[in-house]
């Protein structure tokens, strides 16, 4: 399944138009390889911060889409990954299309640091401690006060969450906008 599901990946690049391959070639290489989030966490993720279909959720740097599509599928929210690969941002859209979420999801070939990410009212992450720490003046210029940030095992710098949780020995860090 795996394999075939790669090999549409594969095609489907083959298939871009020259224009689209133009602007993503202007994108920089990714600052961490692809290391999936478990189902587990992913739905946990999404539960401590209590998505809902009022929500617009935005997970940076969505890999293969399964935060955004959880979110849409299972809480009804609104949902947008940004992914600077856009091998990962083809397989996320097919992983939208098998699992119907299409009109609730949407995958966007951009650099983390650069897209505009006001209209969240939840973001996600599983970055590198130092992505995140970077992450931290964007996430508190662009955001609005309330705006709920969980993160995947690693802290957003210095910043105390305002809660942890262990999900089968992963942890899961809550933080609130403004980050302190």
């Amino acid at each position: 399944m795996q394999t075939l599901k790669l090999a549409a990946v594969l095609a489907l690049g083959l298939v871009a138009s020259l224009p689209a391959a133009q602007d993503q070639a202007l994108l920089r290489s990714p600052d961490v390889i692809f290391v999936p989030t478990p189902p587990s966490v992913v739905q946990a993720m999404l539960e401590a911060v209590n998505v809902t279909a009022a929500d617009v959720v935005y997970d940076l740097g969505s890999g293969d889409g399964r935060i955004p599509i959880a979110a849409a599928r299972d809480f009804g929210a609104r949902a947008v990954g940004i992914e600077i690969d856009p091998i990962r941002i083809r397989e996320a859209e097919l992983n939208a299309q098998e699992a119907g979420v299409t009109g609730r999801v949407e995958f966007r070939t951009q650099d983390l640091f650069t897209a505009d990410i006001s209209e969240a009212t939840v973001v996600t992450l599983y970055l590198l401690p130092s992505l995140n720490e970077q992450l931290w003046p964007k996430l508190n210029a662009e955001l609005q006060p309330g705006t709920r940030v969980v993160s995947h095992e690693f802290p957003v710098g210095d910043r105390q969450p305002d809660e942890i949780l262990n999900v089968n020995g992963r942890r899961v860090l809550l933080f609130t906008v403004p980050l302190q």
